[in-house]
């Protein structure tokens, strides 16, 4: 799947900004410094938009092509915003098998977004996975740490209705 990169724009703070150049100094020199500065500028904002991939490669002395080349590599790091509820729905056999893609259509169809987007207010996002591990409740959709599973298109609705 490839990655998208998000629309909406960059709202990074101050102290943001602060911890990430402390990020940078602190690894400033060593061999292979991009990963880790990303794992931890991913903690820092939730997610790497250019502006941070930008700071990092300006930081670190490297060009921007190599970090963004390692940020779009690794399925750990995501190019877009992650909403104060993201709502994963699992693509594994199982979920697949029972009906998991009726599940998404449902989800983009009610938010307006498509996988590894975010909604405008920054309310949800949505990701597809590839397994939760709960095969057993198959087809399964999470809202941050609360997992759903056995569902119907039409249990979809009622769900984010609990989350607005």
């Amino acid at each position: 799947m490839q990655k998208r990169i998000t629309n909406l724009p960059f709202r990074g703070t101050p102290e943001q900004e602060e911890k990430l150049r402390a990020i940078i100094a602190e690894h400033k020199g060593q061999q292979g410094a991009v990963m880790p500065v990303l794992q931890k500028a991913q903690e820092v904002y939730g997610y790497l938009p250019m502006e941070v991939q930008a700071m990092v490669a300006e930081g670190l002395g490297v060009s921007l092509e190599e970090v963004f080349g390692v940020s779009t590599f690794y399925s750990q790091f995501s190019l877009t915003p992650k909403g104060q509820y993201n709502i994963s729905i699992c693509l594994g056999t199982a979920c697949y098998v029972k009906g998991a893609a009726a599940l998404m259509d449902k989800v983009t169809e009610i938010l307006g977004i498509q996988p590894e987007e975010c909604t405008e207010d920054g309310k949800f996002s949505l990701t597809a996975c590839r397994c939760v591990g709960a095969c057993g409740l198959a087809p399964v959709l999470t809202v941050n740490e609360d997992v759903y599973g056995r569902l119907t298109p039409e249990e979809v609705p009622g769900i984010l209705a609990k989350y607005q």
